[in-house]
């Protein structure tokens, strides 16, 4: 019976991706960290707008719009990437612990999925509710500094993941 590039073999995890199925997961991988990545973007030009707008109203809006897009499409993007990675992973030579490279990259996006749903969106949450004080006319609140932190971390973690996918740095980490 002929084996495909895609059945488990005993004892070594997942078979090579054929041409097409790797394609389309490192396609999926790729697509899904650059929309991560682009509404990370949105999510800092919305709060730095709310941070530094004159206007209540408009700092209200913009706060309100962070909370309406941000959290779900932001989650979402990081787990079909995580998806694209862990089947690319085990049906690579690269494997998931593999190489250093590739486990960081494991570990930064488990990390940031986590503290999407854990830490952004109860912050989020808040900063909506003075959002819509502020637009209401309420002048005794302010925007939080504090939604700058993931603004400045996110992008910055992201950065580290395409650098690392580009130039694989450290070699093997010794673990099979």
């Amino acid at each position: 019976m002929a084996t495909t590039t895609t059945t488990i073999r005993a004892g070594r995890g997942f078979g090579r991706l054929g041409g097409r199925t790797r394609k389309a997961f490192l396609l999926l991988h790729v697509v899904s960290g650059a929309a991560w990545f682009g509404i990370d973007l949105a999510l800092g030009i919305l709060v730095v707008t709310a941070l530094v707008a004159d206007d209540p109203r408009t700092a209200g809006m913009a706060v309100r719009a962070v909370e309406l897009f941000a959290i779900w499409p932001m989650f979402g993007a990081s787990l079909l990437c995580l998806t694209g990675g862990v089947v690319l992973g085990l049906g690579s030579k690269y494997g998931l612990v593999r190489y250093w490279w590739v486990a960081i990259k494991l570990a930064l996006n488990v990390l940031m999925s986590t503290l999407i749903v854990v830490s952004l969106r109860p912050g989020i949450g808040e900063a909506a509710r003075i959002g819509e004080r502020l637009m209401a006319g309420d002048t005794t609140v302010s925007v939080p500094g504090d939604l700058l932190f993931p603004v400045v971390v996110a992008p910055s973690m992201l950065l580290t993941a395409y650098l690392l996918s580009v130039f694989k740095p450290w070699g093997r980490t010794g673990w099979r």
